[in-house]
């Protein structure tokens, strides 16, 4: 009877240790972003190549080894771009502290105005580590769609929009463009989308505390995905 009772309190000690470790397993288990649009199997980019503020060529491969934050914009935005790029200023510290490899990236969606040069001032105004390129709409158009971004050139006397005409002498135009940021992983993939929040008679803009929540949670994963 001892013995009985001694393997009982043995099988029920040992089924206890399976419980408990179980329980502690999903209590370390990481926690998933909140807010961003996070993909469980990454999007693949198709290839491009733009050229970048300082006259160098950016390619794909640019993108590996970094996160890379991606947005479209234009130097000549009155609203959507610069309220984007002073946030981006504003928190890249805390990007940085989640990883030193983080990187943010202008595409410009108006290459007929933005020159090499433009770009280069412009972008250096936020932050001199921030990056902007720019390619033709032929690169452009397949890019941001392969992304999950979109853009159209409407002119300011039409509803019209052309985007294969970049040699129009016409610079009566506005462009509009996504306003959602796109974060891309060290293999050069799709890894989430951060989506503007959008209030009757307000820009549309990224809650810059949603994205400092989200990127480390979007980072950890991605790591510990990789160590399987």
């Amino acid at each position: 009877m001892n013995k009985y009772l001694l393997g009982l309190i043995a099988v029920i000690s040992l089924s206890v240790g399976i419980i408990g470790f179980y329980l502690i397993k999903n209590s370390n288990e990481l926690p998933a972003p909140e807010f961003a649009l996070h993909y469980q199997q990454p999007r693949t980019i198709t290839n491009f190549s733009f050229t970048d503020e300082l006259g160098q060529t950016f390619q794909n491969e640019q993108l590996n080894g970094k996160w890379s934050f991606i947005f479209l914009g234009y130097t000549s935005c009155p609203d959507v771009c610069p309220m984007t790029l002073q946030k981006l200023h504003v928190i890249y510290d805390d990007l940085l502290k989640v990883t030193d490899k983080t990187q943010v990236i202008l595409v410009s969606v108006d290459p007929q105005r933005d020159t090499q040069e433009k770009l280069s001032q412009y972008i250096a105004y936020f932050n001199p580590d921030f990056k902007a390129v720019r390619a033709d709409h032929d690169v452009l158009f397949p890019f941001a769609r392969s992304i999950g971004l979109m853009y159209a050139i409407t002119d300011y006397n039409s509803d019209s929009a052309d985007l294969t005409n970049s040699s129009t002498t016409d610079k009566n135009y506005w462009v509009d463009h996504s306003a959602s940021m796109v974060l891309i992983n060290p293999e050069g993939k799709v890894a989430a989308i951060f989506k503007p929040e959008q209030k009757a008679g307000e820009v549309p803009h990224i809650d810059k505390n949603k994205l400092v929540s989200d990127y480390p949670k979007i980072v950890a994963l991605y790591q510990k995905k990789s160590l399987l």
